[in-house]
C-alpha cells in the first residue's frame, strides 16, 4: 500500500538511505506516521517527531553514523544527529521476551511485522518507507484512523498486561483525536484499572499533563478515567468529584498555545480545586502523592485558598473586606483564582446548575454580580496597598519613632497594615506615624 500525500523530511530520508545502503531495512514508524496520515497533504511533516525502525543492531547503527547518543541501548534505541544537529531516534526491530507490566525484556532480530506487533494500538503500528512511500499496515491502523477508533493490536487484554500505562495512553489518544474506543479495548482498559498501582506516580502525572496539553477539551477524557476505574485505583479523591469540576477544565486555556507555562499547572489545579473541594493538608498529600513539584504544590495550594476566600455568594462585599481577602492570598494569585472560578461558573451555567437561588434568571444575575466582583478584585489587587511591603513606612522608620527592634516592630507593622486595608488613604508616612504615636 502506498500513499503519495506525505513525505518524511530530507534528514530522515538521508538517515534511512545510509542504513539501507549498508544492507539494512529502514522504516518510519510511530506517531509521526499516524499524525501525518491524519493531517494528509496539509500536515507540516517536517515539524513531526519522526522515529526510525531498522533491522540494524544498535552497535551497527553506532558505527554507521559519526554522531550518536546511546539513548537506550538495551531496548535497541540509538540517537542519531542529522547534519543540522537534530537528534532522531533509530530503534532496532525487536520483540518482547518477557514483561512485568511496565518494563519489557526485548530481543533483537525480529522482522518489521513482528516489531509492529509489539506496539500498543493499531493507529501506532503503521510503518512508512521514506522513499517508496509504501505503507506497512498489518493490523488495519489506517482504517481505524479513518473510522476514528482506538483499538489495541491483537489481544487487548494481553496488550494491557504487557504495559499498564497503555490503558491511560488509550484514553489520551481517544481524547486527543476525538476517537471512540473499540469495545474489546475498552473492556481491557477497565479490567486493567485495578492493576494500575504498578505504575509510578510520575508516569501517571505525565499522562495527566499530556491530556491537559494535547486535548483541547479534556473533560470527556477525565470522565473516561473515572468510568474506567482509573481514579479509584490511583487518585481516590477524584473518583467522586462533581462533574462540574471536570467540565470546568474545558474553560481553562490549553497549555502550550501562547508560551504561558502556568497554564498546565492551572488545568492540573482545576482537577482538584473548587469551593467545596478537599483543601489544606489532604490536598497537599494528594499533590505530593502525585509527585507534583514544590512550585506546583505551592501554587495550587495558594489558588485553593484563594478560591475558598473569593468564592462567595453574591453579596456586596465592602472594598475593605475584599482587600483583606486578597491580601491573604496575595495579589499575584488573583488572576489565576479568577480564571478557576470563572471556569467553574461557566461549566455550571452550561450544565444548568444554579450558582445561587433557582432558575435561569438567578444564575444570570449571579454570574453578572460575580463578574463585577472579580473586576473589582483585580482593580484592588493592582491599585491598593495589600502587604507590609506596600506601607509608606518600614521597620527603620518605626525604630526611629521609638519602637524596640524585634517582635514589637512586626506587631506594629501588622496593626498599621490593618488600618491601611480598611482605608488605603491612610497609607502616608505622616498618617501612619501619627497613628503609631497615638
Amino acid at each position: 500500500m502506498t500513499t503519495p500525500r506525505i513525505r518524511p523530511p530530507h534528514a530522515i530520508r538521508e538517515i534511512c538511505a545510509t542504513l539501507e545502503k549498508a544492507g539494512h531495512e529502514a522504516w518510519c514508524v510511530g506517531g509521526a506516521v499516524r499524525d501525518a496520515l491524519l493531517g494528509g497533504a496539509g500536515q507540516a511533516v517536517a515539524a513531526l517527531d519522526w522515529d526510525i525502525a531498522t533491522s540494524a543492531h544498535p552497535e551497527v547503527v553506532q558505527r554507521l553514523f559519526r554522531r550518536t547518543v546511546p539513548v537506550g541501548l538495551k531496548f535497541g534505541t540509538v540517537g542519531v544527529f542529522d547534519r543540522a544537529g537534530v537528534l532522531h531516534e533509530v530503534t532496532t526491530f525487536r520483540h518482547d521476551v518477557e514483561t512485568d507490566g511496565r518494563h519489557a525484556v526485548v530481543r533483537f532480530g525480529a522482522s518489521l511485522d513482528e516489531d509492529l506487533a509489539r506496539r500498543d494500538f493499531t493507529i501506532n503500528a503503521i510503518a512508512l518507507h521514506p522513499e517508496t512511500l509504501e505503507l506497512r499496515d498489518p493490523f488495519g491502523g489506517r482504517a481505524d484512523l479513518e473510522r476514528g477508533v482506538v483499538r489495541a493490536v491483537g489481544d487487548p487484554a494481553e496488550r494491557m498486561r504487557e504495559d499498564r500505562l497503555r490503558a491511560l495512553r488509550a484514553l489520551r489518544f481517544a481524547g486527543r483525536f476525538g476517537f471512540g474506543i473499540d469495545p474489546a479495548t475498552w473492556d481491557a482498559i477497565r479490567e486493567s484499572a485495578p492493576h494500575l498501582g504498578r505504575l509510578s506516580m510520575e508516569r501517571v502525572k505525565q499522562e495527566l499533563e499530556k491530556v491537559m496539553e494535547q486535548v483541547a477539551r479534556p473533560s470527556a477524557t477525565i470522565e473516561r478515567y473515572r468510568e474506567a476505574g482509573v481514579f479509584d485505583a490511583l487518585i481516590p479523591s477524584l473518583a467522586s468529584a462533581p462533574a462540574a469540576r471536570f467540565a470546568a477544565l474545558d474553560y481553562l486555556a490549553r497549555p502550550g498555545l501562547g508560551g504561558r507555562p502556568d497554564r498546565r499547572t492551572l488545568r492540573l489545579a482545576g482537577l482538584f480545586v473548587e469551593p467545596a473541594s478537599v483543601t489544606g493538608r489532604d490536598l497537599e498529600q494528594t499533590l505530593r502523592m502525585l509527585k507534583c513539584s514544590n512550585h506546583e504544590v505551592k501554587a495550587i495550594l495558594g489558588w485553593a485558598d484563594g478560591v475558598a476566600a473569593l468564592a462567595i455568594d453574591v453579596v456586596e462585599l465592602s472594598d475593605a473586606e475584599l482587600r483583606r481577602r486578597i491580601a491573604r492570598v496575595g495579589r499575584l494569585a488573583v488572576p489565576a483564582i479568577g480564571r478557576l472560578l470563572w471556569a467553574r461558573g461557566a461549566a455550571q451555567a452550561v450544565m444548568g446548575i444554579p450558582v445561587v437561588g433557582e432558575g435561569g434568571d438567578a444564575r444570570a444575575t449571579a454570574r453578572r454580580a460575580a463578574r463585577l466582583l472579580y473586576r473589582r478584585a483585580l482593580r484592588i489587587a493592582w491599585r491598593d496597598p495589600l502587604s507590609i511591603a506596600d506601607l509608606a513606612v518600614d521597620g527603620e522608620d518605626l525604630q526611629h519613632a521609638g519602637i524596640e527592634p524585634g517582635r514589637a516592630i512586626g506587631a506594629a507593622l501588622a496593626t498599621l497594615l490593618e488600618a491601611v486595608l480598611e482605608d488605603p488613604a491612610r497609607n502616608t508616612r505622616e498618617q501612619l506615624l501619627g497613628r503609631l504615636a497615638r
